[in-house]
Order: structure tokens, then C-alpha cells, then sequence
């Protein structure tokens, strides 16, 4: 298991840090672009983080490692998940909110609301987790103050939180989309945030429950290395969808055309009727 996360941290590494230079640097980015790119680099930190948690334990050395160095690589694993469970909650209510009400969000949404939101959540996310087990301990000098379980009630509430809203917004758009009086075309974005959340529901989601768990039982169990491996391919799967839908055409063939073009066509969010007009003239 500690094998197979790590070939899939390295792989998901190379697979994440491409999409960080498309959008960083060869792409105008959007809104959703900005919080893909943030997505993007939490996943890429998190990887980064089981990548060298993997190693420590292939040499043997996790024995000897002092256990500040040890609470530290556990901080920066739950960093970046926290900061990209945030963010694709985040996605997902922008985009059911542009769905049902389309007007008003466009009127009313602040030009740079992606910036400030990801800003936002990267400092709640680096705050909650710093005061998540022993950095506590550093602040208060006993685990058990009350300052301390106040902060993993408020970090258990938010995590909570974050998931309901995600499974909430997800389904409300998915029923707004096929249920609804008027029909509202597919789009490739649509797909991208769809199967983004269906693959950390059934991959990434384990992982936060265990973290939760943990908070309160204080104590590890044997499958932490299966919820994290869970975890790893969650963060190696959303550039590998990313990749696919801008892939496949409207007759659901590939073409080899570059990633960026790929990445750009997993970012669209019109109708693909004029592909259609084309093919047919």
C-alpha cells in the first residue's frame, strides 16, 4: 500500500503540476479557471506531502525522526486537503447558484470574488490546521484546555460543513439540470465539476472522515494507509478528467490535439451545437 501511494503521489505530482503551468502561465483564467488552479495546487501539496510520508517509510526511518518533524508532515497533509475540500465546495455552490439563478448571479458576483474566496479559504484552512492536535499543545501547553477542544469542535463543524454543502449543491444541480421545467444544456465544465466531486466522494471523502475520528479517539487505526492511498488517487484523478472530457469531441471520439487545448475544452461552458454545425457542413 505505502508502494502504490507513492507511485501514485509521484504520478498525480507530474499530472497536477502541468495543470498549475497551463493556468498559471499559458491560459487567460476565468473564474472557475482561478479556483481549478487553487484546486490544482492543493492537490499538488497534499500528493507532495504523502510523496515524502511514503519515502520516510520505505528507508525505515520513521523511528528516529523526531516527533515534531512527524506532527509537521501530518500538518502539511491536512493543509492542502482541508484547503481543496474548501475549494470545491466552493465550485460547486458558484455553479449551482449560476444554474438557478443565472441573472442575478451575474449581476451581482464581485469580479474578483475567486481571488478573495481562495485567499479566504487558504487562511482558514492554514489556521484550522495548525490548531488541529499538537499545535495546540505549542500554543496552550495541555491538550486538554478548553481552548483546545473548543478548536476541534470548530474544526469538526466547518469539516462537517463543508462536506453537507458539497453533497447539497452537487445534488441540487444535478436534479436542476435533468429534472428541471426548462432544460439546461450539458456542458463540458458541468462534466469536469461533476466528476471532480463524484471522484472525491468515493476517494477523498474517506480520508476527511478518518481525520475526523481521529480528532475525537485520539488514536490511529490500521487503514490509515488505505484512506490515504484513497486520497492520493483522488488527487491524481481530477487532471486525468480534466484531460479526458477536453479530449473527447461532440461524436465522443479522441483527437490528439495539445493539453492545453484539452484544458481549455474541460473549462467550457457553452453548448457544443456549433461543433455539430461544423462537422455537418
Amino acid at each position: 500500500m505505502i508502494l502504490l501511494s507513492l507511485i501514485t503521489s509521484l504520478f498525480g505530482m507530474v499530472l497536477n503540476a502541468i495543470v498549475l503551468w497551463l493556468l498559471g502561465f499559458q491560459m487567460h483564467r476565468n473564474a472557475f479557471l482561478v479556483y481549478i488552479l487553487n484546486l490544482a495546487g492543493a492537490d499538488f501539496f497534499f500528493l507532495f506531502s504523502q510523496f515524502v510520508y511514503c519515502v520516510l517509510i520505505i528507508i525505515d526511518i520513521t523511528d528516529s525522526i523526531p516527533n515534531n518533524i512527524v506532527s509537521f508532515l501530518y500538518f502539511v497533509s491536512i493543509f492542502p486537503y482541508v484547503s481543496g475540500v474548501s475549494i470545491l465546495t466552493t465550485i460547486s455552490v458558484e455553479r449551482c447558484l449560476s444554474v438557478m439563478w443565472p441573472i442575478w448571479y451575474r449581476c451581482n458576483r464581485p469580479r474578483h470574488t475567486s481571488a478573495v474566496m481562495c485567499v479566504l479559504l487558504w487562511a482558514l484552512s492554514l489556521m484550522f490546521s495548525f490548531l488541529d492536535g499538537n499545535e495546540c499543545v505549542l500554543l496552550f501547553h495541555e491538550y486538554d484546555s478548553i481552548w483546545c477542544q473548543t478548536f476541534d469542535s470548530i474544526i469538526t463543524v466547518w469539516t462537517i460543513v463543508l462536506f453537507v454543502v458539497l453533497c447539497g449543491s452537487s445534488l441540487i444541480l444535478l436534479v436542476r439540470i435533468f429534472c428541471g421545467s426548462q432544460r439546461i444544456p450539458v456542458t463540458r465544465l458541468y462534466v469536469s465539476i461533476a466528476l471532480t466531486v463524484l471522484f472525491f466522494l468515493i476517494f477523498g471523502l474517506p480520508f476527511g472522515i478518518y481525520w475526523l475520528l481521529e480528532q475525537w479517539i485520539k488514536s490511529y487505526c490500521d487503514i490509515f494507509d488505505e484512506v490515504t492511498f484513497l486520497s492520493c488517487i483522488n488527487s491524481c484523478a481530477n487532471p486525468i478528467i480534466y484531460f479526458l472530457v477536453g479530449s473527447i469531441t461532440h461524436h465522443k471520439r479522441f483527437k490528439m490535439k495539445t493539453l492545453r487545448l484539452f484544458l481549455e475544452r474541460a473549462m467550457q461552458d457553452t453548448p457544443e451545437e456549433e461543433e455539430g454545425v461544423e462537422s455537418g457542413s
